[in-house]
């Protein structure tokens, strides 16, 4: 399976036609962890891809599944569902990124508090302390809200969302100088691109643009 998600990863990179990617479990778990010998650049494949990704919380997210969802631009939750990083417990620590990103997603006193005094949290409290995106009361309203996510996505320009990412991920651990000059030089390059020249028309010409990702 992980080498079937790295596989997966890389062609939604490359494949112009593939727009975003969203990632859930099968049955009533999205994930409980890894095998040993995963590669451990299976997470940072997902946070690395341009393009926006979404973690569909179908069940508990647990241990080296935590920390898949929270490599995620974006993460939609059952109310039900479990999270926790449960590695200190038995004498190890994560090392997919769990250290990193939930600290800068839910800040560092809720991360302490998960790691090494062991909380366990559902959904109405991830989404309270910004680890969850959209909270979902069950599995209907789940793939509803996941539906309306993803058409709101798939209605922006592709280059331009590719951008706003980019300066989102880098320009976070940038200072704001070094953040807003990141932010012109990008601004200056997507308006040599034909989807911003596309969505100039669409505006004059009072239609919705018709993106081609270019």
């Amino acid at each position: 399976m992980a080498t079937e998600l790295m596989e997966l990863f890389e062609r939604v990179e490359d494949d112009g036609d593939i727009a975003m990617l969203a990632i859930t479990g099968a049955g009533d778990e999205f994930c409980g962890g890894f095998e040993a010998d995963v590669n451990p650049n299976l997470v940072e494949s997902l946070a690395v891809l341009s393009k926006p990704t979404v973690a569909i919380v179908n069940g508990d997210a647990t241990d080296e599944g935590m920390e898949l969802a929270m490599a995620a631009d974006i993460r939609i939750a059952l109310a039900e569902a479990r999270f926790a990083l449960t590695q200190p417990s038995r004498g190890e620590m994560p090392r997919f990124g769990g250290t990193q990103r939930l600290p800068r997603l839910a800040g560092i006193g809720n991360a302490i508090r998960m790691l090494i005094a062991g909380a366990k949290i559902d959904g109405d409290e991830a989404l309270r302390i910004g680890l969850v995106t959209y909270l979902a009361k069950d599995r209907k309203d789940l793939g509803a809200r996941a539906g309306e996510v993803a058409q709101a996505i798939l209605t922006r320009g592709p280059v331009a969302v590719r951008m706003v990412k980019d300066a989102v991920r880098k320009g976070y651990d940038m200072t704001l100088e070094q953040g807003i000059r990141l932010e012109e030089d990008l601004y200056a390059l997507l308006q040599t691109t034909a989807d911003r020249a596309e969505g100039v028309r669409a505006f004059l010409d009072k239609r919705k643009p018709l993106f081609r990702g270019a």
